[in-house]
C-alpha cells in the first residue's frame, strides 16, 4: 500500500510498503515521464545515482517498454575512479540499468581518464551541455548527513556547486566523508529538470528526510538545496 503526503508545497512525498513496491512504482513514474519526452520531441535524458539504494530501481527501469534507443542516460554525480572500479557508478549503472530493453539507452560518462578532477569536470560539463537540456528526469539519492548527488557538507565547493547561479553544469568537490575526489551535477541542472525524484529507504534516512524538511541552512543539509529551489515539487519515494 502507499500514501501520499503532501505536507509541504513543494514535494511530494509517498510512502511505500516495502523496498521492492517502490522500486516498481518509481520505474513506472520514470517511465512513463521519458515516454512522454520521446512522443513531444522524439528524445529524452535522463541522470540517476549511485549507491546500493537504487539497485531494484535500475533492474525494475530496464524492463519498461520504452524506445530506449531514444534515451541517453548519465550521472548525477560519480567518484574520480575508472569504469571498471567497484566504487563507480558508471559501473553500477552498466550494471543494473543499461541492460534488457535499456541497453540500447546511450550513456553519458562523467568521468574520463584526462587529467585531474578540475579537467575532467570540464569535459564532462561539455558532454552534458551537448545534450538535449533541462533534463527530463532526474533521480537522486540522500545520505544520512543530508548530503544529496555529492552536495556534501563542508565540500570544498558546496557553495558554488549549489549556488543557483552555477553556469557549469558538472564541478568537482571533495569532502572528508566522500572518499574518492567527486564529480557532481551543480543545483541548477538538477533543480530544472521537468521531473525531479528523490528515493530513500530506511527509517534513519527518514528521520534525516524530515529534518531536512524543517528550518535550517541548505549547507547543514544540502538536499535542502534541491527542495527549496527545485521549479516543480520534488516527488520523494520513501520505503521503511
Amino acid at each position: 500500500m502507499r500514501a501520499t503526503d503532501g505536507t509541504q508545497a513543494n514535494i511530494r512525498l509517498t510512502n511505500f510498503a516495502s523496498g521492492a513496491e517502490l522500486a516498481e512504482a518509481l520505474a513506472d513514474r520514470v517511465a512513463d515521464a521519458l515516454v512522454a519526452a520521446i512522443e513531444a520531441r522524439g528524445a529524452a535524458t535522463l541522470a540517476v545515482s549511485g549507491g546500493n539504494t537504487p539497485k531494484a530501481f535500475f533492474a525494475a527501469l530496464s524492463k519498461r517498454a520504452i524506445a530506449w534507443d531514444n534515451v541517453t542516460v548519465t550521472l548525477v554525480d560519480e567518484r574520480m575512479v575508472p569504469p571498471a572500479h567497484e566504487r563507480s557508478n558508471h559501473r553500477l549503472a552498466s550494471l543494473f540499468l543499461l541492460q534488457n530493453r535499456a541497453a540500447e539507452a546511450g550513456f553519458v560518462p562523467l568521468y574520463r581518464s584526462n587529467g585531474d578532477a578540475a579537467d575532467v569536470a570540464r569535459s564532462a560539463s561539455e558532454a552534458i551541455d551537448a545534450l538535449a537540456l533541462p533534463f527530463d528526469v532526474v533521480v537522486l539519492g540522500m545520505g544520512t548527513d543530508g548530503h544529496t548527488a555529492s552536495f556534501f557538507p563542508g565540500g570544498t565547493t558546496l557553495g558554488a556547486v549549489t549556488d543557483p547561479a552555477c553556469r557549469q553544469s558538472v564541478m568537482p568537490i571533495e569532502a572528508p566523508d566522500a572518499g574518492e575526489p567527486r564529480l557532481t551535477l551543480t543545483l541548477p541542472r538538477i533543480v530544472e529538470a521537468g521531473l525531479v525524484a528523490l528515493h530513500i529507504e530506511g527509517e534513519q534516512k527518514k528521520t534525516v528526510l524530515d529534518k531536512a524538511l524543517s528550518p535550517g541552512p541548505e549547507a547543514e543539509m544540502p538536499v535542502r538545496s534541491v527542495l527549496r529551489h527545485a521549479r516543480t515539487p520534488v516527488e520523494i519515494y520513501w520505503a521503511p
